[in-house]
């Protein structure tokens, strides 16, 4: 999530210490590894939201312009970064859930152990997310 192997150490120690005082509070409703990811992945993501985090990919200093580019791949580029924009606008928690099933495949009941829901109300609150990003896409490219 940092892609800052330094930042990810300090994120582990810090984690690693939070659980080693929350590990009394564990009450085996999930197994102990999703109940381990969910605290790493609320503090990695409160860490970075907290601190407005903005990634910039760099320009190689040797990236040639390949003017053979199809017209294919630039409305694909386009297409990503319209879903992008769309994906800046959801909730965090919109965001979190379909980030967690699809970038880092998670399964709906290991999601629902992680935001202590009914595996019915994350398939809803994933399929609503969709569709919210499918109409905020239709809306742009009309």
């Amino acid at each position: 999530m940092t892609n800052d192997s330094s930042q990810a150490e300090d994120f582990t120690q810090d984690i690693f210490l939070k659980v080693f005082h929350k590990l009394e509070g564990f009450q085996q409703r999930s197994s102990f590894s999703t109940w381990l990811y969910s605290i790493a992945y609320n503090y990695c993501s409160d860490q970075l939201r907290q601190a407005k985090k903005v990634r910039f990919d760099s320009i190689e200093d040797d990236y040639e312009y390949d003017e053979s580019e199809t017209e294919a791949s630039l409305l694909h580029d386009d297409t990503i970064q319209l879903v992008r924009l769309a994906m800046s606008k959801l909730s965090d928690d919109e965001r979190n859930m379909l980030q967690l099933k699809y970038e880092d495949g998670l399964s709906v009941d290991e999601i629902s152990d992680i935001y202590n829901l009914k595996p019915s109300a994350i398939k809803m609150r994933l399929k609503r997310s969709r569709d919210k990003i499918q109409q905020m896409c239709s809306q742009v490219s009309v």
